[in-house]
């Protein structure tokens, strides 16, 4: 009998955001420099309003503390293979927040220069609704999508269960969760069509040799 092994998997971690006194003080920080700079930046967002990616600067101890709970979780999927006790490298962390309301959305996209992506979801903005037609799912796509359309587009790998594979895997932000994938894993933002406000950050950890490793 054929032997079938399962090659080169994609991580994709979910864990959750603890403290409501953090979120709350995450929510304040981004609600002040939204008004502060209610225009902001365009970069893949489609509408609503993406902030600058200095908020480590002004988020806060909540933002500072999200970004160790980031690279806490980094920690624990990465291994140095040349030092595999203690890593030469750190995370350098870039962060910025998004802030979406009815029919905004993010166009596919990924992170070059990163190693992780990380998004921490402050409100969902669906006010406890569980419809699925209010949208605004995280969108993943295989990366080896593009190959599969350019054969034949109506054939499909079947998964570990015998399942067919899905090209694009959506999941549903939920308030409170904090999800990282591989920084080259292209992803949009479905548009959102809840009646409250979509609140999130984004986090970009770049790779860095420790100082003492520099020399």
């Amino acid at each position: 009998m054929a032997e079938t092994r399962r090659l080169f998997s994609t991580p994709f971690v979910i864990d959750t955001l603890q403290s409501e006194e953090g979120i709350g003080m995450l929510r304040q920080a981004i609600e002040d420099e939204h008004a502060r700079d209610c225009q902001g930046i365009s970069i893949s967002n489609i509408g609503g309003w993406h902030s600058n990616t200095r908020m480590l600067e002004w988020g806060g101890e909540a933002a500072r503390a999200l970004v160790y709970k980031a690279m806490t979780m980094a920690d624990t999927q990465t291994l140095d293979i040349k030092s595999q006790q203690e890593s030469r490298f750190g995370w350098v962390p870039e962060l910025w927040a998004n802030v979406s309301t009815r029919g905004n959305a993010n166009q596919y996209h990924f992170h070059p220069g990163s190693f992780w992506s990380v998004v921490a979801y402050v409100d969902d903005g669906y006010k406890g609704s569980d419809d699925p037609a209010l949208g605004g799912e995280l969108q993943l796509l295989d990366p080896r999508m593009p190959m599969v359309r350019m054969t034949a587009p109506d054939l499909r790998l079947l998964d570990v269960d015998g399942q067919v594979q899905l090209n694009e895997i959506p999941i549903r932000p939920k308030t409170g969760m904090i999800v990282m994938f591989p920084s080259w894993l292209q992803h949009a933002v479905r548009p959102f069509y809840g009646e409250g406000t979509r609140i999130s950050i984004a986090i970009n950890l770049v790779p860095a040799l420790k100082a003492q490793n520099l020399a």
